[in-house]
């Protein structure tokens, strides 16, 4: 599987790096990076100075016969131009996050890839985030009860990164920076239908597209899901809040800091209260340690490269993509569902 990646910018020197480590650990499963294109020759001349060929043009990456695939790691409204013409010359394609600008778009490239016979994949990579599959650990393995709601978070305090990110019409704003990841990972974690919705969007800097946003869901089996991207937050916030029906858990980072407190006697005989303020609580006042103990949190590590393995097997018609179109199309059809949400400051009420 020879891969050619298109843009030379941050995530496609990253995906230039991890290409090269997958070939080295995984030499059987024979994956290669070819070159990299990039409509700056400055970038151009960093990559060829690293090793890495630089094709002249898109177009002699269509017509090199020895390139079986292409890695689309441009601004965001240029995937599917580049979709278009990668399917026309018959190279299957990975495309970075988000696939597209809108559902229609997105359906309009999985149809090109269908009718051109390749693999189209989405890189959705932050399903293998080892705080996310702790976090899913911790809502199956039933150590702190029966879940029944998740905070999700990522915070920052640097504002919108970068130029085109600011632009709507570019694809621009943290829905489509951080939210595309962040709700893909709830549909996974959540086997059930969004059945109740609402997205608050804040435009703290003033730009033309969302810095960040609430996003609370609440699914058919009863769990309630919110996720929170704030590009102002001058203090760190738990990537992961879980709650259980006999404890909580939390996980501070993606370095896995964090821990679970379960409850060993429901009623605390030793409680007691706490001046609260200008009041007084016994409602609100921490457990004595006999009633709780604390535990570490269940850390699950991912397998590595797993979506560049997995492509190439499914480009080689061995495996079914991993990310699959399905799973795509409702995660635009959820972002679309919270922009209207936050456009008429209303719940959306619907299956999803």
């Amino acid at each position: 599987m020879r891969i050619a990646v298109i843009g030379y910018g941050g995530m496609g020197e990253y995906h230039c790096y991890l290409l090269k480590e997958c070939a080295k650990q995984f030499p059987a499963e024979r994956i290669e990076l070819t070159g990299i294109y990039d409509i700056d020759p400055v970038r151009a001349a960093e990559a060829e100075k690293g090793g890495i060929k630089a094709y002249a043009s898109a177009q002699e990456i269509w017509q090199d016969q020895s390139v079986d695939a292409v890695l689309i790691a441009t601004p965001n409204d240029l995937h599917l131009p580049y979709v278009r013409q990668a399917a026309a010359a018959g190279k299957h394609i990975i495309s970075e996050k988000p696939i597209a600008l809108s559902t229609k778009e997105a359906e309009e490239m999985y149809d090109l890839a269908k009718n051109a016979g390749v693999v189209l994949q989405v890189h959705q990579n932050r399903r293998w985030d080892d705080d996310y599959l702790t976090m899913k650990n911790i809502v199956s393995g039933g150590q702190i009860g029966e879940v029944y709601k998740i905070e999700s978070r990522v915070v920052g305090s640097n504002g919108i990164p970068g130029a085109w990110r600011k632009e709507k019409a570019r694809g621009g704003g943290m829905m489509l920076d951080w939210g595309v990841h962040l709700i893909d990972q709830m549909l996974l974690a959540v086997p059930s239908k969004v059945v109740n919705l609402y997205c608050e969007y804040s435009y703290i800097y003033g730009e033309e597209v969302d810095d960040g946003f609430d996003l609370f869901a609440t699914f058919e089996n009863g769990m309630r899901y919110r996720i929170t991207v704030l590009t102002d937050c001058f203090r760190a916030l738990p990537r992961w809040q879980v709650y259980g029906t006999d404890g909580t858990a939390t996980i501070e980072d993606w370095d896995l800091h964090g821990g679970m407190t379960r409850v060993v006697e429901r009623e605390d005989k030793n409680l007691v209260g706490v001046r609260a303020g200008n009041g007084f609580t016994r409602t609100m006042a921490q457990r004595s340690g006999a009633s709780v103990e604390e535990l570490p949190l269940p850390v699950v590590h991912a397998q590595p490269f797993v979506f560049y393995r997995n492509f190439a097997s499914s480009a080689a018609g061995k495996q079914a993509p991993t990310v699959k179109k399905e799973e795509v199309l409702r995660v635009f059809r959820l972002m679309e569902a919270a922009a209207y949400s936050a456009e008429h400051h209303c719940a959306i009420r619907d299956k999803i």
